[in-house]
């Protein structure tokens, strides 16, 4: 192995340490699947406003219950009644888009969220998204 250290090296690493890029914090992935605690919730069937009203008590109470992963089945949008409406966007009013939106832009959700991910085919797949929970500091 070279002991020197070429100038393209020094100039990535300097860049990397200087970056403000935000990196994925790989110690929130849950490896140890015996420790993990999942919850999972289908909002097929509500509305908007019914849908966002729900995932504030959903995530609250995963949150109080040292939940660690939350899987949010939102479907597709395939059967929605927004189709027919031209007054209405066909992809912002559906479940699949507006609640991870509507989370992201809640500051008290996102206080006790470490990552919002893309499902897994197994859980739902394009209709479904993960919401990886910080962990609940405060204890009963």
């Amino acid at each position: 192995m070279t002991r020197n250290i070429s100038d393209k090296d020094k100039k990535d690493w300097n860049n990397f340490v200087n970056s403000k890029e935000k990196l994925p914090n790989k110690d929130i992935k849950y490896k140890d699947k015996k420790n993990t605690k999942i919850r999972s919730i289908d909002l097929h069937g509500y509305t908007l406003d019914e849908a966002n009203k729900v995932i504030i008590n959903f995530i609250n109470k995963a949150f109080l219950e040292n939940v660690n992963k939350l899987i949010v089945v939102t479907g597709k949008g395939l059967h929605s009644e927004n189709e027919k409406d031209p007054y209405v966007s066909k992809d912002l009013s559906i479940l699949k888009y507006s609640v991870p939106e509507f989370i992201s832009n809640n500051s008290n959700l996102m206080s006790m969220i470490n990552e919002i991910t893309d499902a897994n085919l197994e859980d739902g797949g394009g209709g479904a998204f993960y919401i990886f929970l910080k962990k609940n500091r405060i204890t009963k």
